[in-house]
């Protein structure tokens, strides 16, 4: 299984829109109009529907669509002495639809990031395992593979206030390497219950190229490169030994307001593409912000790169001639054999989710199924 998996031709980030119902459900319960017990029923109802639906679309690979979560950070959640799951919340009360204020300008998205800053409180410890928990429940409703995502430990860094966690943290190194052995913990315990597709989502590595992500760095006393090589070290730890098909999801913001991240991949492709211990590169390549696919010869033999074509910002529909001819273009670069295709990212990375609706999300996704048929020959399942 690990193999097929590897070798998929599709794949989706894991994220979904959520259905109305869901939404108004964690409105009610974040004012204590709905009890927890009823917001997991809710949930358990609204992920019974959603994976229904992936198999009637033929998606090999499927996901509860995050919907458990208020936003996909809060994968890391349940764990002692961090607590991005208040900071969620409070966010979300703020703004139940997730939405930013003027969402039709452009916002820069690394601002958003900052207002997640955490203080470490205690050591980290696994509360309890959040996203084992989420694929327990999605594998028991289908014979097809179900895909866990977690987010990746240098994005969880990103997020860490270090100036607020000095006696608990008296530098960021530790915190890094607790990170990585609680993310450990959860993959083995992923592993052990006998998924075998995770996903670490890294919007982190675009900052090592976004010209004033690397200006914050240089200015807090900090080696970009350095800091890079201690970022890929780190996801190749947290599933170090395990038996799992790994991929490494790399995005530089979701939404059609928010530009997260720019630069291409190229300064940093060789080492990345290169170092990273994964057998699926998902790389976002739906704007001209990625750049060209020159980067894509980097990617070692044996590695599957997860071109990011189909947009989730907006709804308009992707043709299979347009997506077949960018297919040709990267094939000039990589073999056709060491692609794939996705979305670029998830279409609800928050529960707001993204511009567009339900129709044009599902008819995205069987675009890109039929353009692996035609390119393919098929998905890629066994």
């Amino acid at each position: 299984m690990p193999a097929a998996l590897a070798r998929l031709r599709v794949d989706h980030i894991g994220s979904l829109l959520r259905p109305e119902a869901l939404k108004a459900a964690f409105r009610d319960n974040a004012v204590g109009k709905l009890s927890d017990a009823d917001l997991v029923r809710a949930q358990d109802d609204a992920i019974r529907a959603v994976v229904a639906s992936q198999e009637a679309h033929g998606l090999p690979v499927i996901t509860d669509g995050e919907y458990r979560r208020l936003n996909w950070q809060v994968s890391f959640s349940e764990v002692e002495g961090w607590d991005l799951s208040a900071v969620s919340r409070r966010a979300f009360l703020g703004s139940p639809d997730n939405r930013m204020p003027g969402e039709q300008a452009l916002t820069r998205g690394e601002d958003a990031v900052l207002t997640y800053r955490t203080p470490a409180t205690a050591t980290l410890r696994l509360a309890r395992n959040f996203p084992l928990f989420e694929y327990q429940f999605a594998q028991a409703l289908t014979t097809r593979p179900a895909k866990a995502m977690i987010m990746g430990p240098d994005r969880v860094v990103q997020m860490f206030d270090a100036p607020g966690s000095r006696a608990i943290y008296p530098d960021t190194g530790r915190f890094m390497a607790d990170v990585v052995r609680v993310q450990h913990e959860m993959a083995k315990g992923l592993a052990a219950a006998g998924c075998r597709y995770l996903q670490l989502d890294e919007p982190s590595y675009t900052g090592y190229v976004d010209p004033p992500t690397v200006e914050r760095m240089r200015a807090g006393g900090d080696d970009p490169i350095k800091l890079l090589d201690r970022a890929i070290a780190a996801t190749n730890a947290v599933t170090a030994g395990l038996d799992l098909t790994v991929g490494v999801h790399i995005c530089r913001g979701n939404r059609a307001s928010m530009w997260h991240r720019e630069g291409t991949y190229d300064a940093i492709a060789e080492k990345l593409f290169t170092g990273l211990a994964c057998d699926r590169l998902l790389l976002e390549y739906d704007s001209e912000r990625a750049g060209s696919f020159a980067p894509l010869r980097f990617v070692p033999k044996g590695k599957i790169a997860v071109l990011g074509l189909i947009t989730t910002k907006h709804g308009r529909v992707e043709t299979v001639d347009e997506l077949k001819r960018r297919i040709d273009d990267a094939s000039r670069h990589l073999p056709l054999d060491q692609l794939a295709l996705s979305p670029q990212c998830g279409f609800a990375s928050g529960i707001g989710g993204n511009l567009l609706s339900e129709d044009e999300q599902w008819r995205k996704l069987d675009v890109m199924l039929e353009t692996a048929r035609q390119v393919w020959g098929g998905t890629g399942a066994a």
